[in-house]
C-alpha cells in the first residue's frame, strides 16, 4: 500500500517548478516553497503538528483550515506538509464532538450555561450572515470561542510534546541500529584481519 501510494504520490504531486509558476503563488513563492519548510527536521515536525493541530481545531472552517497552517508555518518556521496534513483531524465526524466539548468548557470556564444547539441549528439551515452576527452577541459564543481556544492550545501543546517524542524515539532506535551495524562490520572485518595473519 505504501509503495503505491508513494507512486501515486510522485506522479501526481505538483513540483516546484509548477509551483513557482502558478499565478496565484507568484507573490509568496519565494517564502512559501523556501526548502527548509518542506524538509522532515527534528524540529520542523513537531512545529507543523503543534500548528495544524491549533489551527485545524480552532478555525473549523474547511478550506480555510490548510491555508491558514501553511500561512502560520512562515513565521514559525514549520514543516507545511505536516502542519497541513494535522488540519485534517478536525473533519464532519470530529467536529460535533470537538464544537460540544469547547461549549462545555467555555461555559465551565466562564460559569455560564450556553446551549450549543443554536450553533447546530445555524450550521444545519444554511444561515445568513445577519444571523451568524446574532449568535456571535449571544451567550453561546463567546464560551464556544474560549473552549475552541483552550482545547486548540491543549492539543497543540499535546501534539508537539508527542511528535517530539516520537521523533527522539524513532532516531534513537536508528542509531541504534547503525551501531550495530557498524559493530558487525568491524567485527567482520578483524576476523578477516587475524585469519590473515
Amino acid at each position: 500500500m505504501d509503495n503505491r501510494f508513494s507512486r501515486w504520490w510522485h506522479a501526481n504531486a505538483p513540483t516546484r517548478e509548477s509551483l513557482e509558476k502558478s499565478r496565484v503563488l507568484a507573490p509568496v513563492a519565494h517564502r512559501v516553497l523556501e526548502p527548509s519548510l518542506w524538509r522532515f527536521t527534528r524540529r520542523s515536525v513537531p512545529r507543523g503538528v503543534a500548528l495544524g493541530l491549533f489551527v485545524g481545531i480552532f478555525l473549523l472552517i474547511p478550506g480555510v483550515q490548510i491555508a491558514g497552517a501553511a500561512i502560520f508555518a512562515l513565521p514559525f518556521r514549520a514543516n507545511i506538509p505536516v502542519a497541513a496534513a494535522m488540519t485534517f483531524l478536525s473533519n464532519p465526524a470530529t467536529t460535533p464532538l470537538i464544537l460540544m466539548a469547547s461549549v462545555w468548557l467555555g461555559n465551565w470556564m466562564l460559569g455560564r450555561s450556553a446551549d450549543a444547539s443554536g450553533f447546530m441549528a445555524l450550521v444545519d439551515g444554511h444561515a445568513s450572515i445577519g444571523q451568524w452576527c446574532a449568535w456571535l452577541f449571544s451567550e453561546a459564543a463567546p464560551a464556544m470561542l474560549l473552549g475552541l481556544f483552550l482545547i486548540s492550545l491543549a492539543s497543540a501543546v499535546l501534539g508537539y510534546v508527542g511528535a517530539d517524542w516520537f521523533w527522539r524515539r524513532r532516531m534513537g532506535r536508528k542509531w541504534q541500529a547503525r551501531k550495530l551495524r557498524i559493530g558487525k562490520r568491524t567485527e567482520s572485518s578483524a576476523l578477516e584481519e587475524i585469519a590473515r595473519i
